[in-house]
């Protein structure tokens, strides 16, 4: 019998998407259907917002706090982004490798690259593509939390994203959230057998070498 699936290492598991292809939405979906998968809890030097809870949502630091964490390589990724800063602690990331979690990071092409330097092979990365460039326009306009100014910021900087998905293992186009949603739960199963990533595997095929008739 196969030793219980517990016993697995866990899996660092990066969606990254330009802003409107659908990675929230995914995200929150994939946690939905698989409550085993949880969302990395970043620090961040920015203020809370309303509803906000500290260590639920983000570890709320000081400038002072952020700048020791750095200094001390207490961080797997950090970056600014709108002249704050958020980063994910590395001890969090380890215990949950250990216990054999699986967490989520919404993170871009840089963090991506600080958290594969950080923790190697036990991270998957996934890239989401919109099917067309006008695609992704029509989906932030009618989201409507944004201006046309914005939007074509957001448009801009996509371009710049889009360019970085040749630095991802996997690289889906999201014509659709459901089939693309199928796509990321069937890269994660696959990933969770790897080898690698179930050490038991030596001691269960030991013993099936040394007690061939039991």
């Amino acid at each position: 019998m196969e030793p219980s699936k517990t016993s697995r290492r866990g899996l660092l598991i990066v969606l990254s998407s330009p802003s409107g292809a659908g990675k929230t939405t995914i995200s929150r979906r994939l946690m939905a259907a698989d409550p085993t998968i949880t969302m990395s809890v970043s620090a961040t030097t920015r203020p809370p917002r309303p509803g906000e809870a500290d260590g639920r949502d983000y570890h709320f630091v000081t400038d002072a706090e952020f700048e020791r964490l750095v200094d001390e390589g207490e961080l797997a990724e950090w970056a600014y982004v709108f002249d704050h800063r958020y980063g994910s602690p590395k001890d969090p990331i380890k215990d949950a490798l250990k216990a054999g979690r699986d967490i989520l990071f919404d993170i871009d092409w840089q963090g991506t690259q600080q958290l594969r330097s950080a923790f190697g092979n036990d991270l998957v990365s996934i890239f989401i593509l919109p099917p067309s460039m006008e695609e992704l326009h029509r989906r932030l306009r009618d989201r409507q939390t944004d201006s046309e100014d914005v939007i074509q910021g957001r448009m801009r900087r996509a371009a710049g994203e889009i360019g970085h998905w040749g630095e991802y293992d996997y690289v889906l186009i999201n014509e659709s959230v459901e089939d693309c949603l199928a796509e990321v739960q069937s890269i994660i199963t696959a990933e969770r057998m790897r080898r690698n990533r179930r050490p038991y595997l030596t001691d269960f095929t030991r013993n099936l070498v040394e007690r061939p008739n039991n």
